[in-house]
């Protein structure tokens, strides 16, 4: 924000978000919700000074009003006003720290070893609660592979990240397969 003291509002929030985004995604695994309120509150505290400083003779209530606004259940939600390529104002608003779900990291096993045939069901089980992980927010997909029990209905292999949706069992034609049914 000290760079940027000149900035319009919408362009220092363009700027910060992705910031705000990357580090609370960075640390969403081994920092607590404190620590990420305790950023917010930093930030709303230089957002509020940075705000003052360009307006230093108008009152308090003002650079309220003109700056943060009740969005979306919030308030005092930092929000800055964007013209799109046809003219259409669009707002902008401020991402939180907070906002980020916090996901812990589970330890593998000590005594588990991938390539040994009875920890399968172990290994199955991890990679069935990292893609619940990954689908969620796609509520359709979701549906379908808890549906399917998280097995292809083709060749009946589990569908991971890796193996992908519907590409694991198609033959590529160089190799002799056929072209969809």
């Amino acid at each position: 924000m000290k760079a940027n003291k000149q900035a319009t509002t919408a362009n220092l929030i363009a700027q910060l978000n992705p910031v705000i985004r990357g580090w609370a995604n960075y640390h969403r695994h081994v920092a607590s919700k404190v620590t990420f309120y305790q950023v917010d509150t930093a930030i709303f505290k230089m957002l509020w000074s940075w705000a003052k400083r360009r307006h230093p003779k108008k009152p308090h209530r003002w650079v309220a009003s003109q700056y943060f606004r009740l969005r979306n259940g919030r308030a005092w939600t930092f929000v800055g006003t964007r013209v799109d390529q046809r003219g259409k104002p669009h707002e902008i608003i401020l991402g939180r720290a907070s906002e980020m779900p916090i996901r812990r990291h589970v330890k593998v096993k000590g005594a588990a070893n991938p390539y040994d045939p009875q920890w399968e069901v172990y290994f199955e089980e991890r990679i069935g609660v990292k893609m619940t992980h990954q689908l969620k927010g796609r509520r359709q997909l979701m549906y379908l592979w808890q549906q399917q029990d998280g097995l292809c209905p083709v060749c009946h292999q589990k569908i991971t990240r890796l193996t992908g949706w519907h590409n694991h069992h198609i033959v590529w034609r160089t190799h002799g397969g056929q072209t969809w049914p």
